[in-house]
């Protein structure tokens, strides 16, 4: 196997990285050109002074943070290169008492790996691995390494958790989960193209190739068939189920329907349109004015000057956002949700292995456990931050309505809404069909084929079996 690096996407995600870090380096030195000219214009006035400070502080911090990221991507760039990608069962860790965690099991099977995410939390958040996650490691446990989803097309730095008594309560909160007892995925490959060197054109016609280094692989019943998806389902569903959830946050107040009141007075839709980063920006700029009004002197006048610019730079992005993307989304989102016509369909409820996102995999309303699926609706997270998948059915798997089918995308794909036990759950994207590029892509991701269970893990080869067997058959 080669290198992790040989492989286009995680190249193309160090060059990504490495660009990225010396743009916030580079941004951090342009603060010390106006700093300078203020000195020359203003020569020994105390506001000048004041924001020349400022401005200089702010400089150097950003020139810094941009300096280590681009030390860390020199850090990825050689362990990358000095070593394969390795798959491995994955679960994520958030405790109050220690940083972002994640935990990786062992190649053996009989060991947990604690590492520590050296990452902004909006860069980790849409790495986060969900229920039943895989994540992909090259480096050192002992020393720290390069995480990422499957593919490897983005990358985070984490080393090991140094506290002995934070990596045993973060090492036992994984294994709660039944981390240990999940099946090993499937090792990724990396191939480097072959050089082809010319030869005598042959007179016949040439047979079938063969491959020399690995055998052709058997044809099983890999296919997505609502029996192997359903048994999917229901491991993540008890992953899920393990990790534990306040009781505050489990009994959440039940939202309006939005076919009886206007989508803005539906939280969930307002939170999807973007309206909390805009009234966070209201309220900056809120205090900044009610500030103003105090009429403050000296230091304090290049403070409220600075905390107003940023108010003002955050609600023009947000209220661009909000009129732009967020409102046109929600109008699109309520309007199918009116659609009076339902379509009854089996669904079977899984989570992307590189982000976590729920996909409802929809199957026809009337078959086998034998059946394909029909189509795939990625699905926006209805719980909290911390607990992003509260909210979901209370079933992997059963019957859902489907409403829509009144708008559609630029390339052709409807808009629908799904809505489970008397509720409706807000689509991330337009419904895509299993037959499609996108769609076969994304369903080869949701239920990857796993081998068998490590030897030393615990033994959950017949019971694992019998859930298979059963899982489908229980939903029917």
């Amino acid at each position: 196997m080669g290198r992790a690096s040989d492989l286009p996407e995680t190249a193309k995600a160090l060059d990504r990285y490495g660009r990225r870090a010396s743009g916030v380096m580079t941004g951090g030195c342009v603060l010390f050109v106006p700093a300078a000219g203020v000195a020359l214009v203003a020569p020994g006035e105390p506001w000048a002074d004041d924001l020349i400070g400022a401005l200089v502080a702010l400089g150097v911090l950003v020139a810094g943070a941009g300096a280590g990221s681009w030390a860390l991507a020199r850090r990825m760039r050689r362990v990358l290169g000095s070593g394969p990608w390795s798959a491995h069962a994955a679960v994520a860790v958030r405790s109050m008492r220690s940083t972002e965690a994640v935990v990786l099991r062992s190649p053996a099977g009989d060991g947990l790996w604690a590492l520590e995410v050296v990452a902004m939390r909006h860069r980790y958040e849409p790495l986060r691995p969900g229920p039943d996650g895989v994540m992909w490691w090259c480096g050192d446990p002992t020393r720290g390494g390069v995480l990422a989803p499957p593919g490897g097309g983005a990358l985070i730095w984490t080393r090991p958790v140094k506290h002995r008594r934070a990596r045993r309560r973060i090492v036992e909160q994984a294994s709660r989960t039944g981390l240990l007892a999940r099946a090993n995925p499937v090792q990724p490959e990396v191939r480097v193209p072959e050089v082809r060197v010319p030869g005598p054109v042959p007179s016949t016609v040439p047979g079938p190739r063969v491959s020399l280094v690995r055998p052709p692989e058997p044809d099983t019943s890999g296919a997505p068939t609502y029996a192997r998806l359903a048994a999917h389902a229901g491991r993540q569903a008890v992953a899920r189920n393990q990790t534990p959830v306040r009781p505050r946050n489990r009994d959440r107040r039940p939202e309006a329907d939005v076919r009886e009141v206007p989508w803005w007075r539906v939280r969930s839709l307002r939170r999807a349109a973007g309206a909390g980063r805009v009234l966070v920006a209201l309220a900056l700029c809120a205090a900044a004015a009610l500030a103003a009004v105090i009429r403050p002197e000296g230091s304090g006048l290049m403070k409220l000057f600075l905390v107003a610019i940023v108010g003002v730079a955050a609600l023009a992005y947000s209220g661009h956002q909000l009129l732009t993307r967020g409102i046109p989304a929600v109008r699109l989102m309520a309007r199918a949700a009116h659609s009076p016509v339902p379509v009854p369909r089996r669904y079977v409820l899984l989570h992307d292995p590189r982000d976590g996102v729920p996909v409802l995999v929809a199957f026809p309303a009337q078959g086998g456990p034998h059946d394909l699926p029909e189509g795939l609706l990625p699905l926006l997270a209805p719980g909290t931050a911390k607990h992003p998948w509260l909210g979901l059915p209370s079933e992997p798997t059963g019957t859902v309505e489907l409403r829509g089918w009144r708008d559609f995308s630029a390339g052709g794909l409807p808009f629908v809404v799904p809505r489970f036990e008397e509720r409706a759950l807000w689509p991330a994207g337009p419904y895509q069909p299993a037959g499609g590029v996108e769609g076969a892509a994304l369903l080869a991701r949701l239920a990857p084929h796993m081998d068998a269970p490590a030897a030393d893990s615990p033994a959950v080869d017949a019971p694992a079996r019998q859930e298979e067997d059963s899982a489908p058959r229980a939903a029917l």
